[in-house]
């Protein structure tokens, strides 16, 4: 087992890693729109989504994986209404491979974030 940890993401607000790697897999902690810096983005729905993004990338690289070897992620949205935009922003990351996913909606996330996403991956 192996943790991964990088300063281009924000660090843990709490007893765990930013991911593990296990048998050649990467299992990512859940990601908020915080920066690097530990900032909240206070933006919308999409804004939120983007940042949290740009964390995902930043410990999938860590990680020796990408977006293109996720196999799996989970999102938790704030307000199911907001399905549409996490949607069409999540699309603009996985445009031509689409691994399988599950979308829930929570009564709240950590820092009051609206959005928050996990993902598994193959490590290259």
């Amino acid at each position: 087992m192996k943790v991964v940890s990088t300063t281009e993401a924000p660090a843990a607000i709490g007893p765990y890693s930013q991911g593990i790697i296990v048998n050649n897999v990467f299992y990512s902690s859940g990601q908020i729109p915080l920066t690097a810096a530990g900032e909240m983005v206070n933006g919308d729905v999409k804004e939120q989504t983007h940042q949290v993004f740009k964390n995902l990338q930043a410990v999938l690289k860590e990680a020796g994986a990408s977006l293109e070897t996720v196999v799996k992620t989970t999102v938790f949205i704030k307000d199911m209404n907001d399905f549409g935009a996490v949607n069409e922003v999540y699309g603009e990351y996985f445009s031509t491979h689409k691994p399988a996913r599950s979308c829930v909606e929570v009564a709240r996330l950590p820092k009051d974030a609206l959005v928050e996403i996990e993902v598994i991956a193959l490590v290259k």
